[in-house]
């Protein structure tokens, strides 16, 4: 299938906090539920570390992380490995927590529009969107990145 420059390949993630629409090209990896080490004194949102092609892998749960809903592994949980692109040469790499598989998708450039709720956003979401009749978040990657450094630089 030809994609055209209207066209962005993205990926629905399923978290407590709602759907959040990743650009394709962001994920490196989507896995089984991984059990993370734990980060001594880290924030609750920071779930641990985990082992990934040599890196040592911050997992994030998004929800609790922008203050929006607590967030727990279940059966069916996955973690999507991000690319970070902060240019933290130690932080490479960061994963999120998935409620079920993340699911690809195609969105064309007018077809994404902003959701005109008033309410205010909490630091770590970029935007609202609506995708058709589907409601999903725009994640703000630099402040989750940013946090995830603090809470680390903070941990250790």
């Amino acid at each position: 299938m030809a994609y055209t420059k209207d066209e962005i390949r993205s990926v629905l993630v399923q978290t407590a906090a709602g759907r959040l629409l990743l650009p394709n090209a962001n994920v490196a990896e989507v896995l089984a539920w991984v059990r993370p080490a734990p980060v001594e004194n880290a924030p609750s949102w920071l779930l641990g570390r985990f082992e990934w092609h040599g890196w040592q892998v911050p997992l994030v749960s998004f929800a609790p992380l922008v203050g929006l809903a607590d967030e727990a592994a279940r059966a069916n949980s996955r973690v999507v490995v991000l690319k970070a692109l902060g240019g933290n040469a130690e932080l490479p790499y960061f994963a999120l927590l998935a409620q079920g598989f993340p699911r690809l998708t195609t969105v064309l450039r007018d077809g994404l529009l902003a959701d005109a709720a008033e309410e205010e956003l909490p630091a770590g979401v970029q935007m609202r969107v609506l995708l058709g009749d589907e409601a999903a978040l725009l994640p703000d990657l630099d402040n989750v990145e940013a946090k995830i450094g603090a809470a680390l630089a903070q941990a250790a």
